[in-house]
């Protein structure tokens, strides 16, 4: 899910624009906790007047919410974003409005609240918020099973072998999420319609198809990682040999290893000769 966030003032200017229906078919204010006032100009405007007894300046947190294009989510599924947003945030208790946007069938969702905690009369830190929703965002598109977009995948979808010395040096710091894993599959079975586009689609992605010990198609990595085609995309044998046909003629897995291993050994022997230089 898309998620764009700032810190910001003006609560009249604000309430007015998610409230606007020109740009959306319907609108929802699905939620308003922690205010005294039953609509949104007069609840952010109690914000704006806690804040009055404060130094902060930017007393609101607006955060949207934007399934991805093609994707759809349901009410359920904005109002559980908003609660991981504001649990890693955390936001958590503080007043909160939630709208939601109805435009040609598709929903989207804002999340407005007040950074003044009211006891102890002081704003609450956002430091790192982009970072901690950019990895919030990146959680709900794995667990949606929507497609990563490119800026969400491991060092920007690249495969490991054609890495730069620095994206190496990041690989060793960075572990990958099994769901994305899961996913590198699914994207490559999806492009693909038979055994060689699919190797093709998996090499972009940095694994080498290849024939396991029982005859079946696996794929390895890197790391010489075996990866059970079957498994990680979660359908039967039959149907993967349906589409894939035979694995005979692929390499074994000790010799799709070597091979990426050997690509790798070329490219950390350039990495020296570019450290000697």
């Amino acid at each position: 899910m898309i998620i764009k966030a700032s810190q910001r003032a003006g609560a009249t200017r604000l309430a007015d624009h998610l409230m606007n229906d020109w740009d959306n078919d319907h609108i929802t204010l699905h939620e308003l906790r922690g205010f005294i006032a039953s609509d949104l100009n007069g609840a952010l405007r109690e914000a704006e007047m806690c804040a009055k007894g404060t130094k902060c300046q930017q007393y609101l947190f607006s955060c949207s919410f934007n399934p991805p294009k093609d994707e759809d989510a349901s009410v359920n599924d904005l109002v559980e974003a908003v609660e991981r947003a504001e649990s890693a945030l955390g936001l958590n208790g503080q007043p909160r409005a939630i709208v939601i946007h109805e435009k040609e069938g598709r929903r989207h969702a804002h999340a407005v609240w007040s950074r003044i905690d009211a006891a102890e009369m002081k704003a609450v830190n956002m430091s790192h918020f982009k970072r901690k929703l950019q990895k919030l965002s990146k959680e709900l598109f794995l667990d949606h099973e929507w497609e990563l977009p490119q800026g969400h995948q491991h060092l920007g979808g690249a495969s490991p072998d054609n890495f730069t010395l620095d994206q190496w040096q990041q690989a060793q710091r960075l572990g990958l999420d099994p769901r994305e894993i899961k996913w590198h599959f699914r994207d490559a079975w999806a492009q693909s319609d038979d055994r060689k586009s699919f190797a093709a689609a998996l090499a972009s992605k940095g694994y080498r198809l290849a024939k396991g010990d029982r005859r079946g198609f696996v794929a390895v990595d890197i790391y010489g990682t075996v990866y059970s085609v079957p498994k990680w995309l979660a359908l039967k044998t039959r149907e993967v040999k349906a589409r894939l046909g035979s694995p005979e003629g692929l390499q074994s897995v000790d010799e799709a290893s070597k091979a990426l291993r050997s690509k790798v050994t070329d490219r950390l022997l350039a990495f020296i000769d570019q450290s000697d230089q």
